[in-house]
């Protein structure tokens, strides 16, 4: 019997991560980096909305606002 092992499938884009990498002066980006890259990536927007999320309702709304992520950004 095999085992398979469960990988999550990535709400970005890998081309996107790898373009912003060789935006920012990477001449090459491993596919195992990328991989990395797109983990790290999505764990920080994840942090970032949650904390924005928490902002927005102490201001009495439900919806995000560019302050929420501006101050959210200060503290994450």
């Amino acid at each position: 019997m095999a085992i398979f092992e469960v990988t999550k499938v990535a709400d970005l884009p890998i081309a996107a991560v790898v373009r912003i990498a060789k935006k920012s002066g990477a001449a090459r980006v491993g596919a195992d980096g990328a991989a990395a890259l797109l983990k790290c990536a999505e764990a920080y927007i994840a942090n970032l909305a949650q904390e924005a999320n928490r902002l927005a309702m102490h201001a009495g709304r439900k919806t995000i606002k560019v302050e929420d992520v501006n101050l959210a950004v200060k503290s994450v």
